[in-house]
């Protein structure tokens, strides 16, 4: 997998609808407050964490990504205003090298969830984002009731849809420890 997306990072922003993330930045225009460590799980050429970034002015933004070459796209179109708080890293969604609780968000837009992982690296009270830029037409989707009875599971509630353009958008939120 890695091998092919390698391959399509010179073209993968060429592939994209310029609305693909009007679900996602709809979702993070609903966020409280504004988190101080934010992760794009899957960043590809790092069009999410950008979007985090702007949303987020204050946030430091770590996007990971499994290819290096899509992550080399992303640092290359990294816009120097961004350059000192947006870090691109390679990571793998199911063994990732955070701490506990490092994020009050974590992002994910057309990737593949590692619920166990997600859950883990978000902090009390943080939120993870779920975006899909075609809603059910996402090569990589997840129907909203899966990911509500996998995200409960983990301790996330106050659910919330989003849809804009094509796309969709689930926001939850993480429960504080009992």
């Amino acid at each position: 997998m890695r091998r092919q997306f390698d391959n399509l990072a010179p073209r993968w922003d060429t592939m994209r609808d310029p609305a693909h993330l009007a679900s996602h930045e709809r979702a993070l225009e609903a966020i409280q407050g504004s988190p101080a460590h934010i992760l794009d799980l899957g960043t590809g050429t790092g069009a999410a964490a950008l979007a985090a970034a702007r949303r987020f002015p204050e946030a430091e933004v770590v996007g990971a990504d499994l290819s290096e070459e899509m992550l080399a796209e992303a640092r290359r179109k990294t816009p120097p205003e961004l350059a000192g708080r947006v870090r691109f890293k390679q990571a793998d969604g199911a063994r990732l090298p955070y701490q506990d609780g490092a994020f009050e968000l974590v992002t994910l837009a057309n990737m593949i969830p590692f619920f166990d992982e997600l859950a883990r690296v978000t902090a009390p009270r943080g939120w993870a984002l779920f975006s899909f830029s075609v809603g059910p037409e996402t090569p990589i989707w997840l129907p909203p009731e899966r990911l509500r009875a996998e995200l409960s599971r983990r301790g996330f509630s106050e659910f919330a849809d989003f849809q804009a353009g094509t796309g969709t958008a689930l926001l939850a939120r993480r429960r504080e420890p009992v």
